[in-house]
């Protein structure tokens, strides 16, 4: 073990022993972190509206504040763009995070005050880095370079300081000091806005580093290491990186990319560790490298309320508590936040995998399903139906999207589905057949529509063209950084823009 990992293992300790206090006492440190939020708030112009001071317990808090969308909040966001300060959060706010929009906006600005990126985001990545060298004591990431694909998009400058860019690009800009120390490619590189050459120069840039780690969204993160490829001429990875040793992701589910990245990766000493690092802050991290289920992260000036899926549309929905949750039912997440987000609809889903520690595996998004007929298929239903489908059929998937095709007067309705392979089924009939058998498995409302073809026929699958999902992402303007394929849809906008898109882009 290196004095680097020796002294960082040390100085753990008092941080993993807080973790473990949260463990036993989840509902204990979730009211605090709530307390202690109203309190920092209370002169606060929301402060003062909804009486902050007043408040010293959870269920008040629930009836006093209402749950809270970005259209609900927009105007008092666009005031703090504008430089009024002192509106959601007690300390001066400059920087927001851009995101995918609302339908009443392309984009949504979440604000990033210094507390979440000191205490959530920051202190989130810290403990990536404390609990893996923790489980592996000789590894190299603290003496090496880890490599960072960050968002494509310009910080913009607003009124009065006000800035906005990607998350990813903010919290580059903002790093620690000691961070850097250990981060390729440089800032001005991770922070351009053309993302073909920033991937270019980090190509030229990267190849020469002793690289150990690299980080980001698996999508975008395949692009970057086949250019690799390709400009060094090597069969995998660890032919550029012989060290490398491990990829920190998020974003989107890992699962339907593993088999692509350990084809690129083929070492027994590659880790793969799992976070859940939104916009909106730093939720959960993987703690345990014998399973993707995430650890939800109670201490990081984050308070976590939960609807249960059969809740949301109603007017009033029902908000569960972190004591309250049960294992194996899906719930959206609504959060209150040291950046001013209070009853935050986050818009993600999760399912509860633990409650003794509270573990979380992202389950889906509030707006990607498909329900036109009554079937409720989730994104967690269809990443375990497609690796099933692929595991028999020998077939590789790189990106997908599905929906609904509408009944009419002579067919039953069905789903869509538009995949790209990264390699081809052996038999896309029958990966049909399997894709579908193993929705009725997963989901009874989808059973029960397929039953007798009564409502759902066999689905339509269609196998695109090689990079048409990037192609498509370019021209929406939603390439590289945290943009992500939409998965599923509950009408055919995006089916339709797909199948009439032509391939522009390359890799």
């Amino acid at each position: 073990m290196s004095l680097i990992n020796s002294f960082f293992n040390r100085y753990n300790s008092k941080r993993l022993k807080q973790i473990e206090y949260f463990k036993k006492n989840p509902f204990s440190v979730q009211e605090a972190t709530l307390i202690d939020l109203l309190k920092k708030a209370k002169n606060t112009e929301w402060g003062k509206r909804y009486d902050f001071g007043s408040i010293r317990e959870v269920e008040k808090f629930k009836t006093t504040l209402p749950l809270q969308t970005y259209d609900d909040i927009k105007p008092n966001i666009d005031r703090m763009r504008n430089g009024e300060q002192n509106i959601l959060w007690h300390s001066d706010t400059f920087w927001f995070a851009k995101s995918s929009g609302t339908s009443q906006d392309k984009s949504k600005f979440i604000p990033v005050s210094f507390e979440a990126l000191k205490k959530c985001h920051y202190r989130g990545g810290y403990d990536v880095l404390a609990i893996y060298a923790v489980q592996n004591p000789k590894t190299k990431v603290l003496t090496s370079k880890t490599l960072t694909l960050g968002g494509s998009h310009d910080i913009n400058n607003q009124a009065n300081k006000s800035r906005s860019g990607d998350l990813s690009a903010i919290l580059i800009q903002n790093i620690p000091r000691w961070a850097n120390l250990i981060r390729t490619p440089s800032t001005k590189i991770a922070l351009s806005s053309n993302f073909d050459d920033k991937i270019f120069r980090i190509v030229q840039n990267s190849v020469k580093e002793h690289v150990v780690a690299f980080t980001g969204v698996p999508s975008w993160n395949m692009v970057l290491m086949k250019k690799i490829l390709e400009y060094t001429g090597k069969k995998n990875i660890h032919e550029v990186w012989p060290d490398m040793e491990l990829f920190i992701h998020g974003g989107v589910c890992f699962d339907p990319y593993r088999q692509q990245y350990e084809q690129l990766f083929p070492s027994a000493n590659m880790h793969y560790f799992e976070t859940y690092n939104a916009s909106e802050g730093f939720f959960a991290l993987q703690d345990d490298p014998k399973t993707n289920d995430m650890l939800l992260m109670l201490d990081y000036d984050v308070f976590y309320e939960f609807i249960p899926l059969e809740q949301i549309g109603k007017e009033n929905p029902e908000t569960k508590t972190i004591d309250q949750v049960e294992t194996n039912k899906n719930y959206a997440i609504v959060i209150t936040t040291n950046a001013g987000l209070w009853r935050y609809i986050i818009g993600d889903t999760v399912v509860f995998t633990s409650i003794n520690p509270h573990k979380i595996r992202i389950s889906g998004r509030i707006k990607q399903f498909i329900n036109v007929f009554g079937e409720e298929i989730i994104v967690d239903n269809a990443d375990k139906a497609l690796i099933e489908a692929c595991s028999a059929t020998n077939a590789i998937i790189s990106e997908y999207t599905a929906g609904p095709v509408y009944m009419d007067d002579n067919n039953n309705g069905a789903h869509e589905w538009l995949i790209e392979f990264e390699k081809e089924p052996d038999d896309l009939k029958r990966f049909t057949e399997i894709l579908d058998r193993s929705l009725c498995t997963i989901n009874s409302d989808y059973e029960a529509k397929r039953r007798n073809n009564s409502t759902l026929r066999l689905p339509v699958v269609h196998s695109m063209p090689k990079n048409i999902f990037y192609s498509w992402m370019k021209k929406r303007g939603k390439f590289g950084g945290q943009n992500k394929v939409p998965r599923l849809s509950n009408d055919r906008k995006y089916l339709d823009e797909l199948l009439k898109a032509e391939v522009s882009y390359s890799i």
